[in-house]
């Protein structure tokens, strides 16, 4: 027997040892066996893929380096061409990935592949392969998450073939429900050089035309980082920040224009390429997608947001602190904040975006200063404060940190906020007020108030609106932008009371048949021929424009918790459950009850997967949503309070406070 085949008959006896993790032991011994089968039947597969990998790693064992530009040139001046692609070079280590060399310039190297644990079972190959292996006549070429590929990429079958159970009248169980989902996340799993390091978009076996929709995006693996977490499962959620910081320091260009320093890419696939010099070897790399690729050209300003904010999850769920005071993320954390925090022509202290630069990634007119945008801004600012180690050099960003967060929180909640009583306000606004006390400060034309909005605002409730320019108010309603709100503190206590009030209240549209409306109303008639350009994707109570995702799911479960509403949450779950295993998992719902399934939408979304799985998961244990909610601390409530004071149309709080704020 060859020696390849030896250690693989060896590797193989090895899938039964359980897991000594303390949290795996405490799971669902029921998947053990489930998954162990589908296991075996993968491994010999992935051990040839490990061991070519592996033999590259013997002779290729290389750094990576950052290349960091002024204040942050904590590494030194050394470089990364950004014409090659980041390859597999792992160093094996015992011990926790950091930083090394005596000479300070800090070499980075990527944690060593380790076992990963789930529901009891660990998989000595340091690789989850779960799912059925699809026969190949001829050459097969291993893709990184396991499946083999010829021609078009190998997808999981659906749930049926996943042994998913039913009930005598064919409907799905909930537990049944939960396993299939299980499976399902398990399956998009994305392997780099033998390690877990995020999870595809998704894996619609009914879609030819594949597009990027195998690529891990930093957006969409935040539930399934959530919900790896909650179950233990540490290093997947390690391996993807660490992976992805060490491509935030890349010089991407596009049309000869480099964005800023800092950027976090949109998404980043794992591909096999052709050793250098040795065209019989390969090597595994990452090729990150910064928005030079994406569908308009749009740079993702919430990518980085989401970065910080499931840094701060990983830390409070682990416990294991040692990731976010390393020096190398500690300066990924700081370029972030000096990206967004950087001087500009703007007056308001919100972020001014382009069209299509976070989840609503098309042109939709939230060009501007959309509240999603803003509650990811202040919720990763509270989070960088927290993290944030104090040392000197930190203290000026720490300083403007802290004075950007008291003027965020005062602009949106009084300026964004709407209910009946601030709608009448608006109705009776004077115009053309040239002063500094004026009312209307940003000019708001009282015919702007939208026939809709009259009939729709309930008595009880109100919400804070998408979008704030001069002369413009955006009445719609964000979903996400008003859950996080609520989940970072961005909204005070009445108004996250009165958000989840409207929800009750306009169940029937923002709920209906499928959690949960992206936003409300849709854009109609010759209002979506000129904001979407016609976007024939886009059209009204589809996809973007009003259409329901199933992954805003656990933003609503984390807002209900944290406002000790859960109830609300469980109601959405339940109506979830009715269909969306039986749907397949789509991406998102179309009409205005979310009655049809999307007609462009994606069958098995990982992140509609993921969004289900972390919502029941907290539902059962709602203490573990405090790795997500974020509040103010004494600090920023008494300078939010001086603020208020100082308003002249709110003469309350505290009036002679002794700390002066730079708005």
């Amino acid at each position: 027997m060859g020696t390849s085949e030896a250690a693989l008959q060896i590797l193989s006896s090895g899938c039964r040892i359980l897991s000594s993790d303390p949290y795996a032991s405490n799971l669902d011994w029921k998947f053990a066996s489930k998954f162990h089968i589908n296991c075996v039947k993968k491994r010999a597969l992935r051990h040839k893929q490990l061991f070519n990998c592996s033999s590259f790693l013997q002779n290729q064992i290389g750094i990576q380096r950052l290349k960091m530009i002024g204040d942050y040139g904590l590494f030194g001046n050394t470089s990364v061409d950004s014409l090659r692609l980041l390859s597999c070079k792992c160093q094996q280590s015992e011990t926790v990935g950091g930083l090394t060399s005596e000479d300070g310039k800090g070499t980075w190297f990527v944690d060593s592949a380790r076992v990963l644990h789930f529901n009891g079972a660990v998989n000595p190959t340091n690789v989850l392969e779960f799912g059925n292996v699809q026969q190949k006549q001829g050459n097969g070429e291993l893709t990184s998450n396991g499946a083999v590929k010829q021609g078009k990429e190998s997808l999981p079958t659906d749930g049926g073939a996943l042994g998913i159970g039913r009930d005598a009248s064919n409907k799905v169980t909930v537990d049944s429900i939960e396993d299939e989902a299980w499976n399902l996340l398990l399956n998009s799993v994305v392997y780099y050089c033998g390690s877990p390091i995020g999870t595809i978009a998704a894996n619609d076996p009914t879609s030819s035309n594949v597009l990027n929709y195998d690529q891990v995006f930093i957006r969409d693996f935040i539930p399934s980082g959530i919900a790896f977490l909650l179950k233990g499962e540490y290093d997947i959620v390690r391996n993807f920040i660490l992976h992805t910081l060490q491509l935030q320091s890349w010089e991407k260009t596009m049309d000869c224009h480099s964005p800023g320093q800092g950027l976090m890419p949109a998404s980043f696939k794992v591909r096999t390429v052709p050793l250098d010099g040795d065209d019989s070897s390969t090597e595994e790399v990452l090729d990150p997608d910064f928005g030079e690729a994406a569908i308009g050209r749009v740079a993702p300003v919430d990518s980085g947001l989401w970065w910080i904010i499931l840094l701060r999850a990983y830390g409070k769920c682990s416990g294991d602190l040692s990731v976010q005071e390393r020096i190398d993320v500690q300066t990924g954390i700081k370029m972030i904040l000096r990206l967004c925090l950087s001087d500009g022509f703007d007056m308001f202290p919100t972020l001014l975006v382009t069209d299509g630069s976070c989840m609503i990634d098309r042109r939709m007119g939230i060009h501007g200063h959309p509240l999603e945008i803003q509650a990811l801004f202040y919720s990763a600012l509270l989070c960088a404060r927290e993290m944030l180690a104090p040392e000197d050099g930190s203290a000026d960003l720490i300083r403007a940190l802290t004075n950007r967060l008291v003027a965020l929180s005062f602009h949106i909640r009084e300026y964004y906020w709407i209910d009946l009583r601030k709608l009448n306000e608006i109705y009776r606004y004077k115009t053309e007020e040239y002063s500094y006390d004026a009312v209307n400060k940003f000019n708001i034309y009282p015919d702007q108030v939208s026939p809709w909005l009259v009939k729709w605002i309930p008595n009880q409730g109100g919400y804070l609106i998408g979008n704030l320019q001069p002369a413009h108010m955006d009445f719609r309603f964000f979903s996400l932008g008003n859950l996080w709100s609520v989940v970072s503190g961005l909204a005070t206590t009445e108004q996250s009371h009165a958000i989840l009030d409207l929800i009750e209240a306009k169940w029937i549209d923002l709920v209906a048949d499928m959690p949960l409306k992206i936003c409300y109303p849709a854009l109609e008639g010759q209002e979506w021929q000129i904001i979407t350009g016609s976007d024939p994707k886009n059209t009204p109570w589809s996809y973007h424009n009003a259409g329901s995702w199933p992954t805003l799911l656990w933003q609503l479960t984390v807002a209900c918790i944290k406002m000790n509403r859960p109830e609300i949450a469980a109601r959405a779950i339940g109506v979830a459950e009715r269909r969306i295993s039986w749907d397949k998992w789509p991406e998102y719902y179309d009409t205005k009850r979310a009655r049809f399934i999307g007609k462009q939408a994606r069958l098995f979304q990982t992140w509609s997967i993921a969004g289900y799985l972390v919502a029941k998961l907290l539902l059962a244990d709602p203490s573990a949503a405090k790795m997500l909610i974020t509040e103010e601390d004494p600090e920023l409530v008494n300078a939010f309070s001086c603020m208020i004071s100082a308003n002249p149309r709110r003469q309350r709080g505290r009036k002679n406070s002794k700390q002066t704020y730079i708005v």
